[in-house]
């Protein structure tokens, strides 16, 4: 299976990249050769690459600015995407899409199903809504992956920032009224490739639509970096004191969800998927750093 992914310098297309599958050729595609912001080389990219599957990583993530920008982030999440999804619909491979919780306004007391309304409430959900949206237009043969709170062991992201925040201070001030599950790239990665091989292999519609893929379990930002810090300083690395604050004590240029928890068990009962528990994809992350040297 050849299969093309958008944002080769992004945390899943990294961690696709680096997936030890043997029978799968997988290409990364960045700037200049695959540009967001210019729609003019789709055709012709799909038509010399002929992947069997397509998987759409790249994206404007810049929350907090997407505010100032938002014609820029709705070019890139919304218009280029679906543009992307055309250009595979010319040569008539599936589309994958990966999303984000952003889409819901997080409002809900219990965690959101594929099914629920969405509402989201700052620019970035709005853009990455407006790509699902131009997806599912553009083919039928799609699926929308929402995942959420990714991160690596090396990418900028919120477990790379606590760690390099410990390194000059003994106390971090975290919210812990925002509720979701941390998702491991590399496990996010596993699960794309799975859903991949099954919307190659069937080609009906069975395994498309929308679909939520996050790690098992749930947490606050506070408790997860609490985490993160308990496994750093047990490999001797940095840590610090964790001081929980509400949102409304760390104002942001956007407001973000409360209530980011998904429900996975459409992507278990169609894909046979089922992510690893928040806790150990973490131990995973922290076990391969400090074998890097990396604490």
């Amino acid at each position: 299976m050849r299969l093309i992914v958008s944002g080769q310098n992004g945390q899943i297309a990294r961690a696709l990249r680096e997936s030890p599958i043997s029978d799968v050729e997988i290409l990364t595609f960045g700037r200049p050769n695959l540009d967001l912001e210019n729609f003019e080389n789709f055709d012709r990219l799909m038509q010399e690459a002929r992947p069997d599957i397509f998987v759409n990583a790249a994206a404007y993530t810049m929350v907090d600015q997407a505010e100032q920008e938002e014609d820029l982030a709705m070019k890139i999440n919304g218009v280029a995407a679906g543009a992307l999804a055309q250009a595979a619909a010319a040569i008539d491979i599936p589309f994958i899409q990966i999303s984000t919780d952003y889409v819901f306004d997080g409002a809900k007391a219990t965690p959101y199903v594929e099914t629920d309304a969405v509402a989201p409430i700052n620019v970035y959900g709005r853009s990455k809504l407006a790509g699902e949206l131009a997806v599912a237009a553009a083919m039928p043969q799609h699926a929308i992956l929402r995942t959420s709170w990714v991160y690596d062991g090396e990418g900028k992201n919120f477990l790379t920032t606590m760690l390099r925040l410990a390194k000059t201070r003994e106390e971090v001030s975290i919210v812990c009224d925002q509720i979701g599950a941390p998702s491991y790239a590399p496990d996010i990665a596993q699960a794309i490739l799975t859903v991949a091989r099954n919307l190659v292999n069937d080609r009906s519609t069975t395994g498309c639509g929308v679909f939520h893929m996050t790690g098992a379990g749930e947490t606050n930002w506070a408790e997860f970096a609490r985490a993160i810090f308990s496994r750093s300083a047990a490999a001797g690395g940095h840590f610090a004191h964790v001081h929980p604050i509400a949102t409304t004590d760390y104002p942001t240029a956007a407001r973000r969800p409360a209530n980011s928890r998904l429900n996975c068990d459409r992507l278990e009962t169609i894909h046979g998927v089922k992510m690893q528990h928040w806790e150990n994809a973490l131990d995973r992350c922290m076990r391969d750093r400090t074998k890097r040297g990396e604490l």
